[in-house]
């Protein structure tokens, strides 16, 4: 196994545990989104520095407007996926999130003006029946949806379980949908690097973050702890900045299918570690379901 595909490997095993980090933080999940833009594009301009690697001046204007837009869309992904953690399974949620290349596959068309062939269809109405079984309205044997939401998500309030569930996964479409939006923004750049393009969103996310944190959020009565800052740091250097980093050295050495199918090792993670860390449970709906959605996204991104 060669050295690119080790390090594309690792970056989806980190990507894939973030989940479990954020479960753990006490803090607002805007607060979240903001330290890991703001910490993970400092690191990748310290990884430049230190490589001897320059933003390009040219290249960020040019594609301004959509690196701001597509900047904004991240932060509020994250938003979205660090509430979904919340409210529902990190499983469930995972799930939900990885309908993203769904979305584009059904969107280009419209936007990019890709045809949409039979296949396309066919993933993308079977990824849809997959949603449908994980959401728990099509229960088929074993614990009904909300009853796992309700033993491996804490937290009190007026909401059922059932309800905590439907919320999460509304969340976690919702998550979806902006990141299919950036990949779909992505497509309108030219002639910029990955790393400059990185860099610029993450910190466009946490720019855009500020003042509706400062708006939304009662800061002064933010809990500081040292494990708290600990968990902040990991998800920002380590799954942020460190993770990018491998991910896009990576990528240039590898073909784009070997690509789509190592990719399928971040949600394949986040489901196994919240199964056996987090004490999660999945019904034999929701693993058809899984099946569904992860088989449909993947096929879709691999058809030529």
């Amino acid at each position: 196994m060669n050295v690119s595909r080790i390090k594309f490997i690792t970056a989806m095993l980190i990507f894939g545990t973030i989940g479990i980090f954020v479960r753990h933080i006490g803090l607002p999940s805007s607060l979240i989104a903001l330290v890991r833009g703001a910490v993970g594009s400092v690191f990748l301009l310290l990884v430049m520095a230190g490589s001897g690697k320059k933003l390009s001046a040219v290249a960020i204007r040019s594609n301004g407007i959509w690196l701001v837009l597509s900047g904004a869309a991240i932060g509020i992904n994250w938003i979205l996926l660090f509430e979904s953690y919340r409210y529902t399974t990190v499983s469930i949620a995972t799930l939900c999130y990885y309908m993203a290349p769904v979305f584009v596959m059904a969107l280009s068309p419209v936007i990019l003006k890709e045809p949409l062939t039979a296949r396309k269809v066919i993933c993308i109405l079977a990824a849809f029946a997959g949603m449908l079984l994980i959401s728990g309205l099509l229960p088929i044997e074993g614990k009904a949806a909300a009853e796992t939401v309700s033993e491996a998500v804490s937290g009190s309030g007026a909401a059922s379980a059932a309800g905590r569930n439907t919320l999460g996964i509304l969340l976690g479409i919702g998550a979806a949908a902006f990141y299919a939006s950036v990949m779909l923004m992505n497509k309108f750049l030219k002639n910029i690097s990955s790393y400059d393009t990185t860099v610029v969103q993450l910190a466009s996310a946490s720019l855009v973050l500020l003042p509706y944190i400062c708006f939304t959020e009662n800061l002064g009565s933010v809990s500081w702890t040292w494990g708290t800052v600990g968990l902040l740091a990991v998800v920002g250097i380590v799954h942020t900045g460190f993770a990018y980093w491998i991910y896009f050295s990576s990528m240039k050495d590898l073909p784009g299918q070997t690509i789509a199918l190592l990719s399928y090792i971040d949600p394949a993670t986040a489901i196994l570690l919240s199964v056996f860390l987090l004490g999660e449970t999945m019904n034999l709906a929701s693993v058809i379901g899984a099946a569904l959605i992860l088989g449909a996204a993947l096929v879709g991104e691999t058809i030529q």
